[in-house]
């Protein structure tokens, strides 16, 4: 379900993993595993690891701006508990919520190319099969939707993205859309708090959850 530490499935992202291996050797450096129960009803898929963010702390959006978003946001929804400390052993753990990215390792530019997102995209099926209770996967931006999209052979124009959208696939899941929580997209207004906030409102009226 994860790549091995030395994935050689990507050159570009080998060469790039073993260039910050050796100028950062303290972190993590490698494919990042997903984070969060494989028994959720929820899966969060994002983009890749952040270079600075869970490419050093080897835990997804920990360690960047996104984080500080998204952690926040899941513990307002109830979907986290604990304290966001931006560090792997911060002690935070997820509630019927599983983490991961279309693309496990960082890539230069933050840009995975399209040969890099399906070299990685049977781990994301992988994922998704091993998650009995799967019901909603939300895509953080266009990139991790149309990944989930061809992970089951479906058309992208059948499905398109939009913010706050939700799909009501044939194999019975509900696929969810939201802009990426990067720095860019919040700085430049083209996703705020209340946006993110109300697609997890959605979310949250449509998952079935046991109690607590």
């Amino acid at each position: 379900m994860n790549p091995n530490l030395n994935c050689d499935l990507c050159p570009r992202l080998a060469e790039f993993r073993e260039t910050n291996r050796q100028k950062f050797p303290d972190w993590h450096n490698a494919p990042v595993p997903s984070f969060g129960d494989i028994d959720a009803g929820l899966l969060i898929v994002g983009l890749a690891p952040g270079l600075r963010g869970a490419n050093r702390t080897s835990r997804p959006f920990t360690g960047d701006y996104a984080g500080q978003l998204l952690y926040p946001t899941l513990q307002k929804y109830g979907f986290a508990r604990g304290t966001y400390d931006e560090e792997a052993n911060d002690g935070l753990d997820l509630v019927g919520c599983r983490i991961t990215n279309a693309v496990r390792c960082v890539p230069p530019q933050n840009k995975p190319v399209g040969a890099e997102i399906n070299a990685c995209r049977p781990f994301l099926i992988q994922e998704m099969d091993a998650m009995p209770n799967l019901q909603i996967v939300l895509c953080l931006g266009t990139v991790s939707h149309t990944s989930v999209i061809r992970t089951f052979n479906l058309r992208q124009r059948d499905w398109a993205f939009g913010h706050g959208a939700i799909h009501e696939l044939p194999n019975g899941l509900l696929l969810a859309d939201s802009y990426h929580c990067s720095r860019y997209n919040t700085n430049t207004g083209r996703l705020t708090q209340a946006m993110f906030h109300d697609v997890f409102q959605g979310i949250q009226h449509r998952l079935d959850t046991p109690d607590q």
